[in-house]
């Protein structure tokens, strides 16, 4: 029975994580869980799965539970250090961390620090820090088990092999919502049109991030810091159908992919059981023949600019990361609240990158304060 500590359970990842619990209860217990202001779906959850801590983001709302559970034996707290005290649960071995943004920093470390094994749905915690968290990993002797379904492809791809012949990592992406468009036709596409993704059910923010394909220059760098492998030998494939999920080249010139329908109840469950499997039945078989053709095709940079201001940042490295990924989710919120229009989002990363001064090997600290300037500039420029 392993232990399970869910960090932002309201989430896309977060229910689908539930959806594999409430699969395999013999396998999984819920032990500790947080979540947003999505109160009625937390309620449903602690009802359910009867966890013994439990966190939300605001005091109010932390009030109100602690009231109306009053009688259950469960523990409550709030804010961010609510995520901490849940990630480093004494009960749990399991982290999951499906907390959205850099939010999620801090209690990946923190729970790394308490040797939990950690399932890192959390992009920003290796794209802002990836140099401290695996050093904080290896010094604890810690896993860091990928949730990402591309991530997840590479990491099952590699089982039984050697990382040293590894020569090239390949990366699928579906091209988001507006893969078929030009640039020209991109001016003036509404919000409802950018949060229409073809393929997979996702979050607002990351459904957003796939239009803009920022989503995959974050996996881009999560796959550097993940495998240790160069940005030179990381490749990005548009390829959407989303059922190769990613592939791995080796010194010989074979190349292993992983495949499978869009569900990211696999990746998710691939993380929990690793390195055994276990039966999912709610999820939609593979046939290729119901498919027919599969596509792909290189991404254009001057198409996908995100992308692009992704590897440059990642090649640089030090604090320019966490100034890509922070500019990008305030670029991201103003758009969703009707402020920028769509292409405006590239525009803000750009400058916001061309006016930072790069820090070379930042502590935590440093890229705090990077990430909170950046965003600063960012909402500066509203003005």
């Amino acid at each position: 029975m392993k232990r399970i500590s869910l960090l932002g359970a309201t989430g896309s990842i977060g229910t689908q994580t539930l959806e594999v619990i409430r699969e395999h209860p013999e396998e999984f217990e819920l032990s500790a869980i947080t979540f947003g202001s999505n109160l009625e779906a937390g309620r449903e959850a602690i009802k359910e799965f009867k966890p013994k801590f439990v966190s939300v983001k605001e005091k109010e709302d932390y009030i109100r539970l602690k009231d109306e559970f009053s009688g259950e034996a469960i523990s409550f707290s709030y804010g961010e250090e609510g995520n901490i005290e849940a990630a480093v649960y004494t009960e749990s071995d399991v982290t999951v961390n499906a907390l959205l943004g850099s939010i999620g920093l801090v209690p990946t470390l923190k729970a790394i620090e308490s040797k939990k094994t950690v399932a890192l749905a959390n992009k920003e915690t290796l794209v802002t820090a990836g140099h401290i968290v695996t050093e904080a990993a290896r010094k604890n002797g810690t896993a860091l088990l990928p949730v990402d379904s591309e991530h997840s492809a590479i990491f099952q791809c590699l089982q039984g092999e050697n990382l040293s012949d590894v020569t090239r990592l390949i990366l699928t992406a579906s091209g988001g919502s507006f893969r078929e468009r030009s640039r020209e036709e991109l001016k003036g596409v509404t919000v409802e049109e950018a949060l229409n993704h073809p393929n997979w059910s996702m979050g607002a923010k990351i459904t957003i991030d796939s239009a803009t394909m920022m989503n995959k220059g974050l996996e881009v760098i999560e796959a550097f810091w993940l495998f240790g492998i160069p940005y030179s030998n990381i490749d990005v494939l548009l390829h959407k159908e989303s059922i190769i999920h990613s592939m791995v080249e080796f010194e010989d010139g074979s190349v292993k992919a992983q495949l499978g329908t869009p569900d990211m109840k696999v990746p998710i469950q691939y993380a929990l059981t690793h390195p055994s499997r276990l039966p999912l039945q709610n999820t939609k078989r593979l046939n290729l023949w119901d498919h027919g053709k599969l596509h792909f095709e290189k991404p254009d940079f001057a198409r996908f600019k995100c992308l692009h201001f992704a590897y440059e940042s990642g090649k640089m490295g030090g604090t320019m990361p966490t100034v890509l990924n922070a500019a990008n989710e305030e670029a991201v919120a103003q758009f969703l609240a009707g402020r920028i229009e769509f292409l405006d989002i590239e525009d803000r990363i750009e400058r916001t990158l061309e006016a930072h001064s790069l820090i070379g090997n930042p502590d935590l600290e440093a890229i705090q304060h990077a990430d909170q300037e950046a965003r600063a500039f960012v909402r500066s420029l509203l003005n």
